[in-house]
């Protein structure tokens, strides 16, 4: 009786941990449906117009979802100032990545956004309070040798649009700190619908400038799936960052590798050589040593 006693709020402590890593890969997976829809529909839509319906359908679904109309108390937040903060962080990620979509491939701004959890990691500790160990920094270098085994970058010269994925990825370390702050004081579908709301009305007159009428239904559709895959994934990252430390997440943005080596085949047919495949197996391999560790500590 004791020894169970003794067990069962170790294993709750572990399970909090599982259950963020869980979240968080299925963010990867929107997010990376999210860059795939961008990357097709910028052959035919200007930048500006796709960022900002973005979030425009973003802030509709969301709405209907948690019915705001019944429930206005849901935009109410304690910390204005941080909120309006991070939703500038995520419009300043949003719109960098999706100028970068239109000039690079996929891997290579993957690869880029993949330095964020070094920022992350290395932030967290005089930010938050959650200071990452040894063993969970060697785990996030790996993985991220395994990025650079899958996208084997060259030693020309740099593409200017690679600065843009050098801005979102800068953006999106903050945008990940400001959230998981603000989950101590604020709720999660505050969270997402305010941040929408905000980068919605700040976009308005971009995205209304350079507006091109989509030419039918199912360019309409894949405008509409941006703010499904996209709010669908914030909305999931909050979750994951309310239950979780951000050291512990981070290593597992590198299995969107392995959800950008799926849908580059099932969308553009991209068959991935064999480092890619041994790139993906590292990257996997770095996330799974860290779910190893989490276990470890909760026996």
């Amino acid at each position: 009786m004791v020894q169970e006693t003794q067990g069962q709020p170790a294993r709750a402590q572990t399970a909090a941990p599982l259950a963020g890593i869980a979240l968080i890969a299925m963010a990867s997976l929107s997010f990376s449906a999210l860059d795939t829809t961008v990357k097709y529909l910028s052959a035919d839509l200007p930048t500006l117009q796709i960022v900002w319906m973005r979030f425009v359908s973003h802030v509709v679904i969301a709405g209907l979802l948690f019915q705001v109309w019944k429930k206005p108390s849901l935009l109410k937040t304690r910390r204005p100032v941080l909120q309006i903060v991070r939703a500038f962080c995520l419009l300043g990620t949003t719109v960098c990545n999706f100028v970068a979509l239109r000039y690079l491939q996929l891997a290579e701004t993957t690869a880029i956004m993949f330095a964020a959890p070094f920022v992350i990691t290395a932030l967290a500790g005089p930010f938050l309070g959650e200071w990452a160990g040894l063993r969970r920094w060697i785990a996030i270098i790996i993985g991220f040798i395994g990025v650079l085994v899958v996208t084997r970058p060259g030693l020309g010269g740099m593409h200017w649009a690679a600065f843009f994925s050098v801005g979102a990825m800068l953006f999106y370390a903050f945008y990940s700190l400001l959230t998981r702050q603000l989950t101590a004081t604020d709720g999660s579908a505050g969270m997402l619908i305010i941040s929408g709301i905000v980068a919605a009305v700040a976009m308005a007159p971009a995205g209304l400038s350079v507006w091109e009428t989509p030419p039918d239904l199912w360019t309409w559709g894949l405008l509409l799936t941006t703010g499904a895959f996209g709010g669908g994934g914030h909305f999931l990252f909050i979750l994951a960052h309310r239950i979780a430390p951000a050291p512990v997440l981070a290593p597992f943005m590198y299995m969107q590798i392995v959800w950008m080596i799926a849908l580059g085949y099932l969308v553009f047919l991209d068959i991935p050589t064999a480092t890619t495949l041994i790139g993906a197996a590292i990257v996997v391999s770095s996330g799974l040593y860290i779910l190893y560790r989490e276990r470890v500590r909760g026996l």
